[in-house]
């Protein structure tokens, strides 16, 4: 091992996403998994203890702003955010797995929203254009061995405008968002309702 690739798993983390990435996208097991939280993700009891709106506004998410969702799941904060940031703003949706986007697009059919792009996207390496968003989400997306962030936070930063932000919600709470500054790309400046808020640096 390099001192250069060292230094740089010191920092982010080493990247064990490899060929398991692939099969995580195409593997029945985890499609099988996934119909069976979709209960789960969208239930009443969810809401109570997760309230969509509360974790948005904690995220920053406000009306004219360009925000990117990674891992967009069952669409739980994907309807709510595009409601929030109106006409005037717009949100891009993406998943890896094909059912997630599936279910997201039928909730954005039946809301009649015209302000949220769905794609289906891998978040390492998405190929969207650099500086393009306000604020990007990650909720409920790290930490994930399918999303190593020796690769997540370089991409991250590269589509987050120069005083664009970055919200994190886990759920777990002793989660240190340490795991984002050490790489020296992002400044954590405060959590709210679970919520780790960074600025991008550079």
């Amino acid at each position: 091992m390099s001192r250069e690739t060292e230094k740089h798993e010191q920092l982010f983390g080493r990247d064990t996403s490899g060929k398991g990435r692939s099969k995580f996208e195409d593997s029945p097991i985890v499609g099988f998994a996934f119909k069976h939280m979709l209960h789960l993700l969208d239930s009443p009891v969810r809401r109570r203890f997760n309230d969509p709106v509360k974790t948005l506004e904690a995220a920053g998410v406000r009306p004219g702003l360009e925000v990117l969702e990674v891992g967009c799941g069952t669409g739980y904060f994907t309807i709510p955010a595009a409601e929030m940031v109106g006409d005037e703003g717009r949100v891009h949706a993406f998943d890896i797995h094909p059912l997630a986007v599936e279910k997201t697009a039928q909730k954005i059919r039946d809301a009649s929203l015209g302000n949220v792009r769905l794609t289906k996207t891998d978040a390492l390496d998405t190929g969207l254009p650099d500086e393009s968003y306000d604020l990007i989400l990650l909720f409920g997306v790290v930490p994930a061995p399918v999303l190593p962030l020796i690769k997540l936070l370089p991409e991250m930063h590269r589509l987050l405008r120069p005083d664009g932000s970055m919200a994190v919600w886990t759920g777990l709470p002793l989660w240190s968002p340490r795991q984002v500054t050490k790489c020296g790309l992002f400044t954590h400046v405060g959590k709210r309702r679970g919520v780790h808020n960074f600025r991008r640096n550079g």
